[in-house]
């Protein structure tokens, strides 16, 4: 079994997975309530609660079951908070000296990458390297508050970077054009819930770069035609306006995210199609990337709700499934941050 520790920014996960029965143990502490007071993560309180939870977490993987047949620890390199992660690091080699046992690092984004996966090895654990290699090449997007990129998984499982953004990613936005609107923090489940009441025609919003191939994303603009909008606009008409906005905000977002993908997807080639990071629990985000996986004849795979956000499962089962490139420590073919914080 692997031990998982995930702790980039403002979650403390701890999770244990076996090839043989899949995650058998998955435990979270958030910090949203803490950073919503301060309209987004703070990193030194946010290192601060790691230093708090990392132990009561795990004691709860002893209660659950002990160390008996742990064979490794597996922790988050980057990217993330470097303070937050060298928390992770410190705890996952304490673990690992004191169980004699080896500690890898994981590659946050790779984490992501294997995480639509996860469900699919608990359907079938006994066929599951059959049923991977049938859904290869696979297209994936990871959208998060931090990263939006699609990639590549070849039939040899080696990742590539295909597409990311050049400036905001597609959460980042979404979170800051919350905060215009006065929404609090986090913003995209608030402009989700809004946008449910609005027209998604009702404001023009920019699809970020729309020249014919290229594949990058951008989400500055965007935010930046928002703030234009609103300025232009009374307090109660912004007021009045709110589900408009957010319903034609989103739209933005999800139009550009599934455009892209689905130039992509229209290449050929892919039998599947993954969708991870914090945003894939945006319903329409998850319908129109369904929609164009299904126009593409490729099978849809997305995250579990709960291993969309940071979470401790994703990474041992990335060091399971990846295990080749944990062992290495850094250095990954998404070459997003190559430093290893071990």
């Amino acid at each position: 079994m692997i031990l998982g520790l995930e702790s980039s920014c403002d979650e403390t996960a701890v999770a244990v997975f076996d090839p043989a029965k899949g995650i058998v143990g998955d435990w979270i502490h958030s910090q949203i309530q803490l950073h919503r007071e301060h309209g987004g993560v703070v990193p030194d309180l946010a290192t601060r609660e790691h230093l708090r939870n990392f132990g009561p977490l795990l004691e709860r993987v002893r209660d659950g079951g002990g160390w008996g047949g742990i064979s490794k620890v597996a922790v988050t390199r980057g990217p993330g908070l470097a303070a937050c992660l060298a928390l992770g690091a410190a705890a996952a080699k304490a673990v690992a000296r004191s169980l004699a046992i080896p500690v890898v690092g994981v590659n946050h984004l790779r984490a992501h990458a294997w995480s639509p996966f996860i469900p699919l090895h608990a359907e079938s654990m006994d066929r599951f390297e059959d049923r991977l290699s049938e859904l290869l090449p696979h297209l994936g997007l990871i959208v998060s508050g931090g990263n939006t990129l699609l990639f590549s998984i070849s039939a040899d499982r080696t990742l590539e970077r295909i597409s990311s953004t050049r400036d905001d990613a597609a959460g980042e936005a979404l979170d800051k054009g919350a905060k215009l609107l006065g929404l609090g923090y986090p913003g995209g489940p608030a402009i989700e819930h809004l946008a449910h009441g609005g027209r998604t025609d009702a404001f023009e919003f920019p699809r970020g770069i729309g020249k014919r191939g290229e594949m990058d994303f951008s989400f500055s603009g965007l935010k930046t035609s928002l703030r234009y909008r609103i300025q232009k606009m009374s307090e109660s008409e912004v007021r009045d306006s709110l589900p408009d906005l957010c319903a034609s905000y989103q739209a933005a977002v999800v139009d550009a995210l599934a455009d892209k993908t689905a130039g992509v997807l229209a290449r050929g080639g892919f039998k599947s199609m993954g969708l991870s990071g914090g945003v894939a629990n945006n319903r329409e985000l998850r319908t129109a990337i369904e929609s164009a996986s299904r126009g593409a004849g490729a099978r849809f795979l997305a995250a579990d709700p709960r291993h969309t956000g940071d979470n401790a499962a994703m990474v041992a089962f990335a060091a399971w499934i990846d295990a080749a490139d944990a062992a290495r420590f850094c250095g990954s073919a998404l070459r997003v941050d190559p430093a290893a914080y071990l």
